[in-house]
C-alpha cells in the first residue's frame, strides 16, 4: 500500500473512532456548569438562602431572643385585618402613579418628540435627564425636605407671588404630605426612563419615519406607529424596574417624613422595618417581606404579558 493510501487511512479511523467521538467538542461535559458552579453558590448564598429564610420567619412568633414559635398563617391573617397594612398598600399604590405610571406616560411624550426631530446637545440632555437617578435617595429626600419646608425655597416663592397666607408646611400636612413626595419620586424616576426609552429610539431606522410622512402619518400616527413599537422593549423594562422601586419604597419617606403625618406617607417597606427593628416582630415584618414580593411578582408578570402580547 503506498504511503498515501496508508496515510489516509490512519486520518479515516481517527476521526471515525468512537473514542474520538466522545471527546468531540459538541459534548462539552461539566466544564460548563463548573463555571457557572462559583457564581451560582454565591447566588445561592446571598439570594436564596435569605428568601427561603424570610419565607420560614414568616410563619413563627419570635423577637429575637426568646425561642422561635411556629404560628404558621397567624402573621398573614394578623395582617390583613390591620387597617396599617391597607393604609401602606395605598401609599404603595400612590407611589407606583407617582413613580411608574406617570414617568412613563411623560417620557413617552418627551420621546416621541425627540424621536421626529434632531436635536443638538442630546447628549448633555441624557445626562441632565439622569442626574437625579444617580444621586443617592436619601440626599434627594434631605434636600427636597429642606425644600418643602415652611422657610424653604418652595414656600418663600409661594409666599412671594401668593402672600405669607399661602405658606404651607408640605411634609406635615395630611392632605399633602404624599402628593409632595409622589413629585420627589417623580422626579426622581423621570430622567431614568426618558434615558431608557431615548436608547430605545436609537436602533429605529430613519427609513421608517420617511416612510411614515411620505404615507401622510401626523405625529400621534407615527409614533404610534414606527416610535412606539421600536422602543416596546425598553419601555418593558422602564415598567418594571419602576413598579418594583415603587413597590419598594423606603429611603425617601424615612428620611423626609418617618411615615409621617401619622401613617399618611407610611409604605409596606417602612411597616416592616418597624416590625421587625423598632418592635421586634420579625415573624410579622417577615410575613410583609413575603406579601411585597409576591405583589411585585404578580405585577411585573401582568407588566411582561401585557406588553408580550404585542411582540
Amino acid at each position: 500500500m503506498s504511503a498515501a493510501g496508508t496515510l489516509r487511512r490512519s486520518k479515516t479511523e481517527t476521526v471515525d473512532s468512537p473514542g474520538s467521538k466522545a471527546r468531540g467538542v459538541d459534548r462539552p461535559g461539566a466544564m460548563p456548569y463548573l463555571l457557572i458552579l462559583p457564581g451560582f453558590v454565591f447566588y445561592a448564598a446571598f439570594v436564596l438562602a435569605p428568601i427561603v429564610g424570610t419565607l420560614r420567619l414568616s410563619f413563627v412568633q419570635w423577637d429575637g431572643l426568646l425561642p422561635e414559635k411556629w404560628v404558621g398563617f397567624a402573621n398573614y391573617v394578623q395582617i390583613l385585618k390591620d387597617p396599617a397594612w391597607w393604609t401602606s398598600t395605598t401609599v404603595a399604590l400612590t407611589f407606583v402613579v407617582f413613580s411608574c405610571l406617570l414617568p412613563v406616560a411623560v417620557a413617552l411624550v418627551l420621546t416621541g418628540i425627540i424621536a421626529r426631530t434632531k436635536i443638538r446637545g442630546l447628549s448633555i440632555l441624557r445626562f441632565l435627564y439622569f442626574l437625579p437617578y444617580v444621586v443617592a435617595l436619601a440626599v434627594v429626600a434631605i434636600t427636597w425636605r429642606w425644600l418643602f419646608a415652611t422657610s424653604g425655597t418652595i414656600n418663600l416663592i409661594v409666599g412671594a407671588i401668593f402672600g405669607k397666607g399661602r405658606v404651607v408646611a408640605y411634609l406635615g400636612d395630611m392632605n399633602l404630605a404624599l402628593p409632595a413626595l409622589g413629585i420627589v419620586a417623580f422626579w426622581t424616576m423621570f430622567g431614568f426612563v426618558c434615558v431608557m426609552l431615548l436608547s430605545g429610539t436609537q436602533h429605529i431606522p430613519h427609513e421608517l419615519f420617511e416612510a411614515a410622512r411620505m404615507d401622510g402619518a401626523g405625529p400621534v400616527r407615527e409614533f404610534l406607529a414606527v416610535t412606539l413599537p421600536g422602543i416596546r422593549h425598553e419601555l418593558r423594562v422602564s415598567l418594571v424596574l419602576t413598579f418594583i422601586l415603587a413597590l419598594r419604597t423606603f429611603d425617601l419617606p424615612m428620611v423626609a417624613t418617618q411615615g409621617g403625618p401619622g401613617d399618611k406617607t407610611t409604605t409596606p417597606s417602612l411597616l416592616m422595618f418597624r416590625d421587625v427593628f423598632l418592635n421586634l416582630v420579625i415573624g410579622k415584618g417577615a410575613a410583609i417581606a413575603v406579601l411585597v414580593t409576591i405583589g411585585i411578582a404578580v405585577g411585573v408578570s401582568v407588566i411582561n404579558r401585557a406588553l408580550r402580547a404585542e411582540d
